[in-house]
Parts: structure tokens; C-alpha cells; sequence
């Protein structure tokens, strides 16, 4: 295994996980906040996708495909309060665009040398090129754990 093969498993654990908890839930669901306060799931997906986007092209200039011109204005920090659901894309929009957005990062990825990993990001979060990728992962299952609390709420059966 090498280090392209070790941030891809984690990647694709990301998504196993994600979409696992997001598979059966409503559009309406989406909406559930897990706690006050707390943005309900339909935010977080836009947010995330919004977040791979900008993230591949830090480190890849011009791999992603462009998200919708209205996108990044539907998912922002002023408008993670709201639960007007026209205000949001579907869950199968999300997910088509997730899909999209995905595919490019892992295309983007395939292209790397071994010494492209170490390449300087100059993003704290994310020093190296090797942790940008791998955020891609971890950032979706940060997320997911607070799905699993809504799931539960929602009276569904532990997953994982």
C-alpha cells in the first residue's frame, strides 16, 4: 500500500459512512437539528460540499468541477439558522452534487505523485497536500457523528 492508497481508504470510509446515515432520511429529516443551535444536517451536506470544492482546489487549481452559480449562497454562516426548506437544495440535488464534487477529488488525487503529498498547503488546518486529501474523509465523519445523534432522535436503530 502507499500513501495514495491509505488517504483513499480513508476517503471512501468517510463516504461509507456518511451516506449510510443519510440513506433513509427524509428531506424533511434533513431539517432536524441534533441540539439548539446546532445546524441541521441539509446545511452541513451543503457545507461539506461547499468545503470539498474549495479544499481540491487549494491543492489541485481547476480539478473540481464548479458547484451552482446560487450554491455557496444557499449554504452560508447566515443561513445555517434557517429550517425554511425552500431555501435548500433536495437531498438528491446534495447527494448528485456530493457525487460530482467527490469524483473530482479523487480524480484529482490519482494524479499526485509521492512527493506531491508533502507539497506546503500554507493552510494551518491543513499543512500538507497528504492532509488536505485526507480531511476529505475526516471532515464528512466529524459531521456524521452529530447524524447519528439526529438518526437516533428520530427513533432509527444505531448503524455502526
Amino acid at each position: 500500500m502507499n500513501v495514495k492508497d491509505a488517504i483513499k481508504i480513508g476517503i471512501d470510509t468517510g463516504r461509507f459512512i456518511s451516506i449510510g446515515y443519510l440513506e433513509d432520511l427524509s428531506d424533511q429529516e434533513l431539517l432536524h437539528r441534533p441540539a439548539k443551535g446546532a445546524n441541521h444536517i441539509n446545511w452541513q451536506l451543503g457545507h461539506l460540499i461547499q468545503s470539498e470544492n474549495e479544499m481540491i482546489n487549494i491543492v489541485a487549481p481547476g480539478a473540481m468541477l464548479p458547484l451552482p452559480a446560487s450554491f455557496a449562497e444557499k449554504y452560508t454562516k447566515d443561513t445555517a439558522g434557517s429550517d425554511d426548506a425552500s431555501k435548500f437544495l433536495k437531498k438528491a440535488e446534495l447527494l448528485k452534487l456530493f457525487e460530482e464534487q467527490r469524483s473530482g477529488t479523487l480524480k484529482a488525487l490519482d494524479k499526485l505523485s509521492d512527493a506531491d503529498f508533502d507539497k506546503s498547503t500554507g493552510v494551518e488546518y491543513a499543512p500538507t497536500v497528504g492532509a488536505m486529501f485526507s480531511m476529505q474523509g475526516t471532515h464528512w465523519v466529524m459531521h456524521a457523528g452529530q447524524w447519528a445523534v439526529v438518526r437516533r432522535q428520530l427513533g432509527r436503530k444505531p448503524m455502526f
